[in-house]
């Protein structure tokens, strides 16, 4: 058997570690792809991080945390709904079950024939990209609301300031087109 669990992990957080464990504790046999929304996305105030940057983030999160059978692969978004599975179909090695709380994604996996789960989502409000990216943002702490692995690379890689420098009005203009 093996598993999807679609997200976008702007950044990888606890939260998602959780389900990961979640889902691995209930199929310890069965193998976990982890889809990278929105791949192509990067360097905007919601998408921050690029796919190979929240596939390391995942990698070293998985390896902290010693969990296998999982991985994590890159999804460009097609902009199409109605055709969205049949293209992940094409793109990923056959899987069997769909991890998701997303209303829209359970109806097209459903849809589709797939059996769907939603994992249990924790402390909500405080684990979600959106909230640790505000954190970054206002300059409060965000270290503990993602593994230790992450927080170091994030911190390796600039993110906290990426993050900062995005929020700004002007960091959503192309390159070279300033005044």
């Amino acid at each position: 058997m093996r598993g999807l669990l679609v997200g976008r992990f702007q950044p990888f957080h606890s939260g998602h570690l959780a389900v990961v464990r979640e889902i691995r504790a209930r199929r310890p046999d069965a193998h976990l792809i982890l889809g990278i929304g929105s791949a192509q996305r990067s360097h905007t105030r919601d998408d921050p991080f690029t796919a190979g940057e929240r596939f390391e983030m995942i990698a070293r999160a998985l390896e902290e945390a010693e969990i296998d059978a999982c991985e994590p692969v890159p999804l460009f978004d097609i902009d199409r709904h109605a055709i969205w599975v049949a293209h992940l179909r094409s793109v990923l090695p056959p899987f069997d079950l769909v991890y998701t709380n997303n209303p829209l994604t359970r109806v097209l996996f459903e849809a589709d024939g797939f059996r769907v789960e939603a994992p249990t989502l924790i402390d909500r409000d405080r684990l979600q990209g959106t909230a640790v990216r505000r954190a970054m943002i206002a300059g409060d702490s965000w270290t503990s609301a993602v593994p230790a692995a992450v927080a170091g690379y994030l911190r390796e890689i600039g993110g906290p300031e990426r993050v900062r420098m995005l929020s700004t009005s002007d960091a959503g203009a192309s390159p070279g087109s300033g005044s």
